[in-house]
């Protein structure tokens, strides 16, 4: 499953740079498929293709968000969510809208990185 942050954000920002995935975005920044991934286009559901470095509207407006599409739980990358073991109030959690396998998990993070 993706990681999500709760409204209980304390907007430290101590979550956006451990991310390798770069999915973290402050509350009111646009985010970008290509932003921290080897990404030059995405193929979206509906079969739109997009510019990896497009903008795309923020998730939230008042906190810190990840990007459930970009999240992968640090799969391929290290043995626990980053976000959750620096976040000081334990506001990273497991997202029970978005869950996924281990083996889908990587498959994401193989598509972003080309892996």
């Amino acid at each position: 499953m993706a990681i999500m942050i709760t409204d209980e954000c304390i907007n430290c920002g101590a979550c956006e740079p451990e991310c390798p995935n770069t999915a973290i975005y402050e509350g009111g920044i646009q985010w970008t498929w290509g932003g921290g991934t080897n990404l030059k286009e995405v193929t979206l559901p509906d079969g739109t293709v997009v510019d990896a470095n497009e903008k795309l509207p923020p998730v939230s407006d008042e906190f810190y968000y990840i990007v459930t599409e970009k999240c992968t739980e640090c799969t391929g990358f290290h043995e626990e969510p980053q976000c959750a073991a620096v976040c000081p109030v334990d506001c990273c959690v497991d997202d029970p809208d978005h869950r996924e396998t281990d083996e889908e998990l990587m498959a994401k993070k193989e598509f972003m990185h080309g892996e």
